[in-house]
């Protein structure tokens, strides 16, 4: 609340800025929502030929691509084009520019370029889930959903902790683009079949080292009515742990930085 007026003023900036270029800015619709039609037909494929994956029926897996898309969607739209550049910001010296300003630095990186050109796909989104929530023939209360959109905000903040993290390593090495590709190649996967299917030591990894297996499968099962309680507190303190971690990690990175000028 404190940097709220903050925030609204980078927004602000960011659009008036896209907007000198009309163009670009409704590209940017054009262009996501090109995506998203590629992503559903692939899932449409691949779908088609099952009734059930790791005992989920279709309907739980049409949520499970909703819910994805719209984890995705919220964070091309919110930070991602802010924070993706965070590891080439401290390589090159350009972090020295935030850190001299009267305001908090990760703050300022990750908002300063938001995008809307996914609002589309939010949207879009949303009906997926509405359909394979009808497709499962569950009853679902205006509480379950407001619950179930509560949990994809907590499991977008994750991915945003995950994000900062991998960038932030660059504070202690030569290059992170071993780390950024081991993310993004882990994401990929995550973003293809649900974690249900992780056992063992995979389950370790995707549910707790790089628990990008339970961003878009702990919604699912929520809405879908699988979720047990202690699934529910599991996905709050994973949350919480990172996103304590993230603040931690930063900082550390911060102190040790060596700017252009040093």
């Amino acid at each position: 609340m404190r940097n709220s007026k903050f925030i609204l003023t980078l927004i602000k900036m960011k659009l008036s800025k896209m907007m000198v270029f009309r163009l670009s800015f409704f590209g940017a619709f054009f262009v996501d929502g090109t995506l998203f039609l590629m992503q559903l037909l692939l899932y449409q494929a691949i779908y088609s030929q099952v009734d059930t994956i790791g005992g989920w029926e279709r309907g739980e897996m049409i949520i499970f691509i909703g819910t994805f898309s719209l984890i995705n969607a919220l964070n091309m739209v919110i930070f991602f084009f802010g924070t993706n550049d965070i590891g080439v910001k401290i390589k090159n010296g350009d972090l020295d520019h935030y850190l001299t300003k009267p305001v908090n630095p990760l703050l300022r990186l990750s908002l300063e370029n938001v995008d809307p050109g996914s609002i589309p796909l939010i949207f879009a989104s949303i009906i997926i889930i509405l359909y394979g929530v009808n497709n499962l023939k569950i009853v679902v209360t205006p509480g379950k959903f407001i619950a179930y959109f509560l949990f994809v905000l907590l499991m977008t903040l994750l991915w945003y902790d995950l994000m900062v993290i991998s960038r932030t390593i660059s504070f202690f090495t030569i290059s992170a683009v071993n780390m950024g590709l081991l993310s993004d190649t882990v994401l990929e996967l995550c973003m293809k079949i649900p974690g249900t299917l992780f056992h063992g030591i995979y389950k370790v990894i995707f549910y707790f080292i790089l628990p990008y297996g339970i961003m878009s499968t702990l919604p699912t099962e929520f809405i879908a009515g699988k979720l047990s309680p202690a699934g529910i507190t599991y996905g709050c303190l994973i949350v919480v742990l990172f996103t304590a971690f993230t603040l931690w990690f930063w900082k550390l990175g911060v102190k040790n930085y060596k700017s252009a000028s040093s």
